[in-house]
């Protein structure tokens, strides 16, 4: 099996979805250090895979990833709690109005290669705990700075 096709990994010997469903076992058991970090991982493992990034969801996983550099699981709580309070019905203009322009930088194709993927932070296809915080923000920092290269 070559390379993956939207990040670059190697895919050997899993592949990146088979990696992230491992990875979304861990979150949904919702322990430390998993749990606490499923929305930032997820929105890595989806700009780094755009086809599987649904239309409407590129602003919230890139405001996802921004908020989460700029002030870590306290400012991604901060931004859920914003768009879950403007998915009210009682809110006017919705949670696109809270993420503002937070949609991913324009290109004309997706970055082709990311310098940290999921097979970075899955190690030994294991999600070891041990660095894994380290490993999602250096994941983090890779997608932003893929994303932001070229524009």
């Amino acid at each position: 099996m070559g390379p993956c096709a939207e990040c670059g990994a190697s895919m050997d010997p899993r592949s990146c979805e088979d990696l992230f469903h491992v990875l979304l076992a861990l979150d949904h058991g919702r322990q430390e250090p998993w749990g606490p970090l499923h929305g930032v991982s997820v929105s890595c493992f989806l700009l780094q895979h755009p086809s599987r990034l649904p239309a409407d969801h590129g602003g919230m996983a890139w405001a996802t990833l921004r908020a989460y550099l700029e002030g870590g699981l306290d400012e991604v709580g901060r931004l859920v709690g914003r768009a879950r309070r403007g998915n009210s019905h009682r809110v006017k203009g919705g949670p696109a109005r809270v993420i503002d322009d937070a949609a991913p930088p324009h290109r004309d194709a997706p970055p082709p290669r990311f310098s940290v993927t999921i097979e970075d932070v899955a190690v030994d296809g294991t999600f070891p705990a041990a660095k894994f915080a380290e490993r999602v923000e250096a994941w983090t920092t890779a997608t932003v700075d893929a994303w932001n290269r070229g524009t």
